[in-house]
């Protein structure tokens, strides 16, 4: 099973692709969708459908997960990245896949243990569960 991951974001939506064989985890891919500077709304959201449909056609997921949006203390963030994030599932259907949605609290409880856990202990974390060199 391959398995596409996103967290999305209006400037900067991040994605990872691993390959689950029964127990195994194995790390195939990772990168950045970034928006231009100074883009417009419009121009943002065309990026992310772009990058992630580009994403899946290069990579072939069987599957996807997407962080799930948060409520923050600013009603026009939690708007805005609603937006982000209604792109890269638009272009994930469009892709037929099926979409699970995880809080970053979940992800961090999974991941760390500790649905608390600051950005570095999730990085190293998964440098750890993926058998990798570095941080990617």
């Amino acid at each position: 099973m391959r398995i596409l991951g996103i967290d999305p974001g209006l400037q900067t939506t991040g994605f990872g692709v691993i390959d689950l064989l029964g127990q195994q985890r194995h790390y195939v891919a990772s990168g950045c969708i970034r928006a231009p500077e100074n883009a417009t709304l419009t121009v943002r959201i065309r990026t992310i459908l772009d990058g992630i449909a580009e994403v899946v056609s290069l990579h072939q997921p069987s599957e996807a997960a997407v962080e799930k949006v948060f409520v923050n203390v600013n009603p026009a963030s939690t708007l805005l990245l609603g937006q982000a994030r209604g792109a890269a599932l638009s272009a994930l259907v469009l892709a037929q896949l099926e979409i699970a949605e995880y809080t970053a609290l979940q992800v961090k409880q999974s991941v760390v243990g500790n649905g608390h856990a600051a950005k570095e202990q999730v990085q190293a974390m998964v440098v750890r569960l993926l058998k990798l060199n570095g941080t990617p």
